[in-house]
């Protein structure tokens, strides 16, 4: 049985789609080049240097989240709302407040990252290091700003000059440098490779702007901007940040946990798992990457029926997609870990684990960047971060006796229930049913009032 598409709404998936695959597109090359990435240096490096990558790495991204301030979602969100209500000027502000705030603000952790590790030195054991703290401080602007661009140029209509500078020339410059350094007799320890990342990325960024500038997309930063920006949107910001945060945690948390409770080679085995578990939601995230601006555009707007279509449409392509990849993962996971080296196919269960809590996701849509778009992100931080955070709380109790099969466990569950409840958020608070049944409401919803 063929479900039937409305005239008025099948140009709006076929964009949708079509955009939505050469995002994939991106993101399948990205996925690639990241997972040659951890092969590389897994393969060139002990399992210790490798453990001190995926650690300061693990907390960068965490970091670079909170530098980020709200602003890479707020500007997915603001730039199409205030460009719909005529505000050409205001949605220019606010790329421009937001890239000051990303700036001012990574530079602040980085500094206070820093002195912190340093601080530490006279408690650390014999031999212990700080440098992949160091490693660490050096990634947060470059992955902050790099975040936070992507957001801006894709609120413009832009996909490429968003996506290709960090995902592809980063990814396959990194893989390349450390390969080349290797062939000379260079062995990078996890810092160097960590300082590494961080001025290939600065180049990329730097290669983005250039491109950028001469599109004529608003991407450059004022400060004048930013006290007048904090005032109308700083309230907005602070809850998207904590949505942002929330989101990243739950994604990079458990390899910092298991590194300070267990050791830095577990914390390598665990890392090298979730990333690998993460292949799941490359379509979802790709697609979101392409309807966020959408669905803030058409519920504002009060298009309900187009912003039901395209959440549909994202809920079942990356269902099918992440249930393939679950169907690998379940049949070749051991042979696919073993090439990050022997030792780390100990990490099957791990990954089966963790991946059944990911294909969650895509069961329940994109809830979260609804309720983000959609003006509820006090309420998603409100579930989701709660049940995440007594997940939290659960992995501290049983990784001691479980190690990271516990964790996987608890991050499994955890993750199942607070899908399930920002998906009925969605539905009932909303009226986006962002689930795989969210196709057969698009039939009986009716557009409303522009909010």
């Amino acid at each position: 049985m063929r479900l039937a598409v409305p005239t008025d709404l099948s140009a709006l998936l076929s964009t949708g789609l079509l955009r939505s695959v050469g995002s994939l597109g991106i993101k399948v090359a990205t996925a690639g080049l990241t997972y040659i990435t951890y092969v590389v240096l897994s393969r060139t490096q002990t399992e210790s240097e490798y453990g001190h990558f995926a650690f300061g790495l693990a907390l960068a991204t965490v970091l670079a989240i909170l530098a980020g301030m709200g602003q890479s979602t707020a500007v997915l969100r603001l730039w199409p709302q205030l460009r719909a209500q005529g505000e050409t000027g205001d949605a220019e502000a606010v790329v421009a407040a937001g890239s000051a705030i990303t700036i001012g603000a990574s530079l602040i952790l980085a500094g206070l990252l820093c002195v912190l590790a340093v601080a530490s030195i006279p408690f650390l054991p014999p031999r212990e290091t700080i440098n992949h703290f160091i490693g660490a401080a050096f990634l947060i602007l470059p992955m902050a700003l790099a975040e936070y661009n992507s957001s801006v140029l894709r609120a413009q209509g832009s996909l490429w000059t968003a996506l290709l500078p960090r995902d592809i020339v980063w990814r396959l410059a990194l893989p390349a440098a450390v390969m080349a350094l290797f062939a000379v007799g260079i062995v990078l320890s996890g810092p160097d490779a960590l300082t590494l990342s961080a001025a290939l990325l600065i180049g990329a960024l730097v290669l983005q702007m250039s491109v950028a500038l001469k599109r004529n997309y608003a991407v450059l930063p004022r400060v004048a901007t930013v006290r007048t920006h904090w005032r109308r949107w700083g309230s907005l910001s602070n809850w998207l940040l904590l949505g942002a945060l929330i989101e990243t945690f739950t994604l990079n948390a458990d390899v910092i946990l298991v590194g300070l409770m267990l050791d830095i080679e577990s914390s390598g085995l665990y890392f090298n798992a979730f990333r690998t578990a993460g292949l799941m939601t490359l379509f979802t995230f790709a697609i979101e990457l392409v309807i966020a601006p959408m669905v803030a555009e058409h519920y504002h707007s009060g298009a309900m029926r187009k912003a039901q279509a395209i959440t549909a449409l994202c809920a079942w392509a990356g269902f099918v997609f992440s249930l393939v990849i679950f169907a690998l993962f379940l049949f070749f996971g051991e042979f696919i870990l073993s090439l990050f080296g022997p030792s780390y196919a100990e990490g099957t269960l791990v990954l089966l684990l963790l991946a059944f809590g990911l294909l969650f996701d895509a069961v329940t849509g994109p809830s979260k960047i609804v309720m983000m778009m959609t003006g509820h992100e006090r309420a998603y931080v409100a579930i989701f971060g709660a049940i995440m955070g007594l997940g939290f709380l659960v992995q501290i109790v049983v990784i001691p006796i479980w190690g990271i099969v516990g964790a996987a466990a608890a991050n499994m569950g955890a993750r199942i229930i607070a899908q399930v409840a920002i998906a009925l958020w969605c539905r009932y608070r909303i009226g986006l049913d962002t689930s795989l049944l969210g196709a057969l409401a698009v039939g009986r919803l009716r557009d409303a009032p522009a909010n």
